[in-house]
């Protein structure tokens, strides 16, 4: 039994140890080539959305190709390893056929790009700054900052909303005014705070302040204004609280839900009863 080892080690020992160096070389320079490519990504024009997703792409590749060259080195032919991995292949994709959409969405992404990194979207009832896109999962961040993964298969089979797209959004928003206050002052004092704000946008349309319903205990306005996409929060809370400011000092009354009951003085009032 001795000499059988002694004389396989010498046989197969130098192939052996090939195969392992060049295995070990191989993840090492996978390593070094990923490291590489990440620097160059970060320098050049490519949108930051893609970086994750290709550097996942190259990273399988090259073990691919370092397994293939290991095997080869251990004289398997060729044929069989096409044919083995053609095996896996099949046999994964029927197994995997979930994360193999997945996959694919990652690159339809790519290709398409609905959203890059920093956009806030809606997705499949989840809304969130859009973080990383993986080779399985976009990556989504809540507004309280929570990681929200969302498969690529999902997200290129649904609907896209993303806010932040363009340069410019509208800002809808309702105020309700008492049926006692006086519209013209309450839409008066609305244009004048718009008026002065300097980030209220004229174009593509001017502000419009309508009389928009007569609700049960108010008259409701519809205010529509374009500012610019990185003003709409601060311009939003800003705006309600001048607002409020406003009706208070110009005497616009700001109504509460509330219900009049009224009693028929006609209603006879139950017999009492006598005690025995």
């Amino acid at each position: 039994m001795y000499e059988k080892i002694i004389s396989l080690l010498k046989t197969y020992g130098p192939l052996l140890a090939a195969a392992l160096l060049i295995l070990v070389c191989g993840i090492i320079a996978t390593k070094i080539v990923v490291k590489i490519v990440s620097k160059a990504l970060g320098r050049s024009k490519i949108d930051k959305t893609a970086h994750s997703f290709l550097l996942s792409v190259i990273r399988i590749s090259l073990y691919v190709l370092v397994i293939i060259m290991t095997l080869t080195k251990l004289n398997v032919p060729m044929t069989s390893i096409i044919a083995v991995l053609s095996a896996a292949g099949l046999a994964v994709s029927l197994a995997l056929k979930e994360n193999l959409s997945n996959v694919a969405g990652g690159f339809i992404l790519m290709f398409t790009r609905p959203f890059k990194i920093g956009d806030y979207i809606s997705v499949d009832n989840e809304q969130g700054f859009v973080n990383d896109i993986q080779i399985m999962y976009t990556k989504l961040l809540s507004m309280d900052n929570k990681a929200i993964l969302i498969p690529n298969a999902k997200v290129t089979n649904t609907t896209i909303v993303n806010f932040t797209n363009e340069e410019k959004r509208r800002l809808e928003y309702r105020f309700s005014i008492s049926y006692k206050a006086d519209f013209n002052k309450a839409k008066a004092v609305i244009l004048g705070i718009l008026h002065n704000d300097e980030r209220t946008l004229n174009y593509p349309n001017e502000p419009m302040i309508v009389m928009s319903a007569h609700n049960e205990s108010s008259i409701e306005i519809l205010l529509r204004v374009w500012i610019r996409q990185s003003d709409y929060w601060p311009y939003l809370y800003d705006l309600i609280r001048e607002v409020k400011q406003g009706f208070d000092a110009n005497g616009v009354e700001i109504p509460y839900n509330q219900l009049d009951v009224h009693i028929d003085g006609s209603i006879e009032q139950p017999a009492q009863k006598k005690n025995p």
